[in-house]
């Protein structure tokens, strides 16, 4: 299977809960904050159980904070089969 794209709103929801620093979200979700800038530019991709953390904090679905997508050209070859 080919390139999938992952994007999150970690930032966003930060900021709308009440301005959590990175600090914050590493402290209440038990991971350096290192991990959490890592998470959120996208560089580093969390194991489902730190997902489901970060979504817990934030009082969200899992898919408020993560979204997952194929990469155009691997959506049509899906369709085509």
């Amino acid at each position: 299977m080919g390139k999938a794209i992952i994007s999150n709103n970690i930032r966003r929801l930060r900021f709308f809960a009440s301005e959590m620093t990175q600090q914050d979200l590493a402290d209440k979700t038990g991971v350096s904050r290192q991990t959490i800038v890592a998470i959120e530019n996208g560089k580093y991709f969390p194991t489902l159980e730190l997902a489901f953390r970060i979504a817990l904090v934030f009082q969200v679905p899992l898919n408020e904070v993560f979204s997952f997508e194929l990469a155009p050209e691997m959506e049509k070859k899906s369709r085509e089969k």
